[in-house]
């Protein structure tokens, strides 16, 4: 999927919030297999999916804020749990 996103003003609401339009960029196979489905809502669809995004964003945000590791220290972290993953699912010796 093409994850270009090209911002553009407008003043739109969404119950009592205003809202900003984006343009979102898809694949052909995608746009094609989208127009099947002329019955979906696809920008709330993506609406959905940024906001569930956001939302664990969030989540992250605030564990990282409370976290004693340094960013070294969690890359580190983050490599040993990736070749411990790797040596389970027999991709290295």
């Amino acid at each position: 999927m093409n994850e270009t996103l090209k911002y553009v003003n407008s003043h739109n609401y969404v119950g009592d919030v205003m809202s900003k339009n984006i343009t979102l960029s898809v694949t052909d196979d995608a746009h094609a297999r989208m127009r099947t489905h002329p019955e979906i809502k696809w920008s709330e669809v993506a609406r959905k999916a940024i906001d569930e995004r956001l939302d664990l964003l969030d989540a992250l945000d605030k564990i990282a804020g409370k976290s004693k590791l340094s960013a070294s220290d969690a890359i580190e972290l983050a490599e040993k749990i990736k070749r411990g993953v790797a040596k389970r699912h027999g991709l290295v010796g």
